[in-house]
């Protein structure tokens, strides 16, 4: 195996971790520096095994010798930083040895006949995250963000979806008005009103409208959607965590399209 080209790094002013604590704690930074971090070996063997080749990839000096073997041929540029400097750029209280830089991919237009989730404003990063992650456990390979929602490659964002960002198709920063663009039925989640889910026949494929935690989905999308469903709740709840209505939906659908 041929040793990669290793750049060492002991300033703790060099402008390369300057940028990292950036990406690492900024939830809005990937998108005015064009580049995402993601850190942990879980994150970044999700990556590679989705065929992402990262621009560089970051390990601590005392973790190094032993990452040497699986990772050192993962990335365009290899980095090795002290310890306490790498450290310091994490935004977790346990800090990983390891990371990935990766530049953001593109948003690429909506593709109209996938099967879709929309995100109408989620606000809390780890409930996008999940949904990203019951996204693509369910099969539906496109996520459409529409604008107030959380960022999707948001620090949060990422950890929760535990990688499932590099199976989907994430088109984010979408006005209402460029759902017309998507062919399949809009059905929206509703607490309130709708047919019951475990009664009604699913259009498969279909694009689920999940509304933002507090207010729902608004006013125009219900008006627009083919259909509005609930979630029986024989124990008496208001609502459901709007991930977890996710989940339940996701299942369905796909259940229903396995049948």
């Amino acid at each position: 195996m041929t040793e990669p080209d290793i750049t060492h790094i002991s300033s703790r002013d060099n402008p390369l971790l300057k940028t990292l604590r950036r990406l690492a704690q900024d939830p809005g930074a990937y998108r005015r520096l064009g580049r995402v971090w993601l850190e942990g070996d879980h994150l970044c063997r999700a990556a590679r095994e989705r065929g992402v080749r990262p621009a560089m990839a970051l390990f601590s000096a005392s973790y190094w010798p032993m990452a040497r073997l699986e990772w050192a041929q993962c990335a365009i540029k290899t980095i090795v930083v002290d310890d306490a400097l790498l450290a310091g750029v994490s935004g977790l209280e346990s800090p990983s040895p390891m990371g990935f830089v990766l530049d953001v991919p593109e948003s690429p237009a909506i593709a109209p006949d996938a099967a879709t989730v929309v995100l109408d404003r989620l606000q809390d990063a780890g409930n996008v995250g999940s949904v990203l992650r019951s996204a693509s456990a369910f099969g539906f390979g496109q996520v459409v963000a529409l604008k107030g929602t959380a960022a999707l490659w948001a620090p949060k964002v990422l950890r929760a979806g535990m990688g499932a960002h590099f199976g989907l198709r994430l088109v984010e920063g979408v006005e209402p008005e460029a759902l017309a663009a998507l062919r399949v039925p809009l059905l929206v989640t509703n607490a309130h009103e709708g047919e019951w889910l475990h009664r009604t026949a699913l259009p498969h494929p279909c694009a689920w409208v999940l509304g933002h935690e507090g207010q729902g989905v608004t006013p125009a999308l219900q008006a627009r959607a083919a259909r509005q469903v609930r979630i029986v709740q024989p124990g008496g709840e208001e609502s459901l965590n709007v991930a977890a209505a996710a989940a339940i939906c996701l299942h369905a659908s796909a259940a229903a399209a396995a049948r």
